[in-house]
């Protein structure tokens, strides 16, 4: 893949991260409630003719609350979509390699038992990276109703023992991070 192929994640500037800028936005919001609260309290003291006054500081108090928890919560939102968007790019990149380790285990069937064993022990510590990383293996085998937003079909083929739109062999295995599919299952369709 080429350099200018690949994404490139923006950071905030001067290396703060969000919740340094968050922290420094809350500051600087509370600050200015605390100055607009000054400013209400005052004008309080002057009696009626002030209470235009009053209410329009109390309208600005609240925009500034209600600004700083859309800041909050959107920023809570982008740093949890980094967080995911790093773990797919993750992923994507380990997925030839479990590829890689099932067709070993797949031509190592009929050789010496203790490298089976051995390439069992490294698929299943690839297995628990993924894991932890909350992907999980797209649940596909001959037989599975073919859905397009899980399986990519490559082939198509006439079997008389499946229905119609199911799994008839599945060439590559499909995996998902929670709700989003990081590489669809490569499979052919019967019927």
């Amino acid at each position: 893949m080429a350099k200018e192929d690949e994404e490139v994640l923006e950071f905030p500037e001067d290396g703060k991260d969000t919740e340094e800028i968050a922290k420094e936005t809350s500051e600087e919001l509370e600050k200015e409630a605390e100055e607009v609260m000054e400013e209400i309290e005052e004008s309080s003291d002057e009696g009626d003719e002030q209470s235009s006054k009053i209410k329009e500081l109390e309208d600005r108090y609240m925009y500034l609350f209600a600004e700083y928890e859309n800041f909050r919560k959107r920023t809570a939102k982008e740093k949890e979509d980094l967080y995911s968007s790093a773990v797919l790019d993750v992923t994507k990149s380990w997925l030839p390699v479990m590829d890689n380790i099932d067709r070993a285990l797949d031509a190592a069937k009929d050789a010496d038992e203790k490298m089976l064993q051995g390439l069992e022990l490294i698929k299943k510590q690839a297995q628990d990276v993924l894991t932890k990383l909350d992907v999980k293996e797209i649940e596909c085998e001959k037989g599975t109703k073919f859905d397009p937003t899980l399986h990519e079909a490559v082939m198509h083929a006439e079997d008389d023992s499946l229905g119609e739109n199911e799994v008839a062999q599945v060439f590559q295995k499909g995996y998902m991070c929670k709700d989003r599919v990081i590489r669809p299952a490569v499979v052919q369709v019967a019927n």
